[in-house]
């Protein structure tokens, strides 16, 4: 103790009257402090009043509104329904199909669109139409460059912009298509690879009965983008694939894809070009088939799918070994390969939307 007080010194003095003090500073003032605290807190609260007052006020009533909803639970999507004055209660659905329906001038039933120049792939559209030639009336619209003055013209293709120029949107901006549908994601009316009523989704995944971890299906050896040569590294890697297409073939190609994908691990996804948006069946036939696939093709193929990192992408050749690396411990480790292949199929999609 007497160390202590050496050092820093009596921590308690009198006053002549004989009163303890702390360190020779009356304890009154304390006292006249806390009695102020509550003038302090009000002022705090009206500062703050008025600063909320300064603020926009749909932000105010927004804030409002999400307090409220902390105490008023919100109701589940399949039992909102909305009051209509001459529809009575309508379900979500029938009010979304209500509030978007278009209303037209022209009555498509007693005057059908005329398309031309490509009837034979066409049969019907969304309202009243014919397709073909009608000497007694213009086109609306034709496939290729129309030469009739108030005719849109129609680009429609689902090949690569690298290969057929006039697909590029810019270029068939140029020369003077109207409407333009393509695989581009960018196009008036983008044209997908997929089908919903082409494949059995939900089908589920058969066992991996092959030895070789990958099927590979590529006819055209001629590319423009380096898929054979990471077909060739993938093989130099200690890959084993099964070629079922006319480059590398070592299995013979006439199979069913699909059925014949539904053996393997893996499935060479490999397009012939490395354009964005530019995703063939080639890549959803693998996840209908239940294989993982391993991707030469578009740079943002992770936009096509159904989760995050559940695509095995080669975006240049350095990324062979990597991903070969993958694949093999993705064979090796089946927990590890079956909780991949579940982010794949189209199944995971449905769970997540039924959570």
């Amino acid at each position: 103790m007497g160390v202590f007080s050496t050092q820093r010194g009596s921590r308690t003095a009198t006053t002549q009257e004989g009163l303890p003090v702390s360190g020779g500073i009356s304890t009154a003032p304390k006292r006249k402090w806390s009695n102020l605290m509550p003038f302090f807190v009000a002022l705090v609260v009206i500062a703050e009043i008025a600063f909320l007052g300064k603020l926009d006020i749909a932000k105010n009533t927004a804030l409002v509104d999400s307090w409220a909803d902390l105490f008023s639970p919100a109701p589940l999507i399949h039992e909102l329904a909305v009051e209509s004055d001459d529809l009575g209660l309508l379900s979500c659905e029938e009010w979304l199909e209500r509030e978007d329906a278009a209303e037209y001038s022209r009555d498509f039933e007693k005057e059908p669109i005329l398309v031309s120049g490509d009837e034979k792939e066409w049969k019907s559209c969304s309202v009243g139409c014919q397709f073909g030639f009608n000497p007694s009336q213009k086109p609306d619209a034709a496939f290729g460059l129309a030469h009739q003055t108030g005719t849109a013209s129609v680009l429609r293709s689902m090949e690569s912009a690298q290969y057929y120029a006039e697909n590029n949107l810019a270029y068939a901006r140029r020369r003077g298509y109207n409407i333009i549908m393509t695989t581009s994601l960018s196009s008036d009316v983008p044209v997908g690879y997929f089908s919903w009523a082409e494949y059995n989704i939900m089908a589920p995944v058969q066992p991996k009965t092959e030895t070789a971890l990958a099927a590979a299906f590529i006819s055209n050896c001629g590319a423009r983008n380096f898929r054979l040569q990471a077909l060739e590294a993938l093989e130099s890697a200690k890959i084993k694939i099964d070629s079922y297409g006319g480059c590398h073939r070592n299995r013979d190609g006439k199979v069913d894809k699909v059925e014949t994908l539904k053996r393997y691990k893996f499935s060479l996804a490999f397009e012939n070009s490395n354009e964005e948006d530019y995703v063939t069946e080639k890549y959803f036939q693998s996840l209908v088939a239940g294989s993982i696939p391993v991707v030469v093709g578009a740079p943002n193929i992770e936009d096509f799918a159904p989760a995050p990192g559940a695509v095995l992408h080669i975006k240049e050749i350095n990324d062979v070994e990597p991903v070969a690396k993958r694949m093999k411990y993705l064979a090796d480790n089946p927990e590890a390969y079956n909780q991949s292949l579940r982010s794949n199929s189209f199944s995971y999609l449905v769970e997540k939307v039924e959570i």
